[in-house]
């Protein structure tokens, strides 16, 4: 008779051991860089906070809104009425590189680390004033956003999301995120 050959039950274990192992460092590593994106998204926020307030520093104007941009660099000026309204809205990025204090050139907004775009806007998501904007989130990044920025609540405080009335664990993948200078 011919003997059956086949896998033991102890080499079927080792087996489901490695790859629950494999299965987990991947997992991990996942997570990992997801909370990398998310500390690159904060720091954006607060990075470009900082070069708006040191262009206001420096030029005693927003970005954007300078109505001296144009003898300084040759750009185009704002109106200067302190307010970052939509058609200065894409002179902001321009003026902030000119100034050095963004890296790139041109009109473009940045893009943050989750592939949307960051805005400055005035208003944004019914916040008075120059609000900076980070499109395209979804709710889970947006509730670790909000609860590292400012106080966790999507409605509430400097730092809002433009669903009302949805709570950041739905599945939401359209969110704007504003946080107010």
């Amino acid at each position: 008779m011919k003997k059956q050959t086949g896998f033991t039950l102890i080499e079927i274990a080792i087996v489901l051991v490695i790859i629950g192992l494999l299965l987990g460092g991947v997992l991990k590593g996942q997570e990992m860089i997801t909370n990398s994106k998310i500390k690159r998204a904060a720091n954006d926020y607060n990075g470009v906070a900082a070069a708006i307030y040191s262009y206001l520093d420096r030029y005693s104007a927003m970005p954007g809104d300078d109505p001296n941009a144009n003898g300084r660099w040759g750009l185009t000026n704002g109106d200067g009425d302190g307010i970052v309204d939509g058609a200065e809205q894409p002179d902001v990025w321009e003026h902030l590189r000119a100034s050095g204090l963004v890296a790139g050139q041109g009109t473009n907004n940045p893009i943050h680390a989750f592939g949307g775009e960051i805005v400055v806007v005035n208003d944004g998501n019914a916040l008075d004033g120059t609000t900076i904007c980070m499109q395209e989130m979804s709710g889970k990044i947006g509730e670790i956003l909000d609860r590292q920025l400012d106080d966790g609540i999507g409605n509430s405080g400097e730092f809002t999301q433009n669903v009302n009335n949805v709570n950041y664990n739905q599945a939401v993948s359209n969110l704007v995120l504003c946080k107010k200078l």
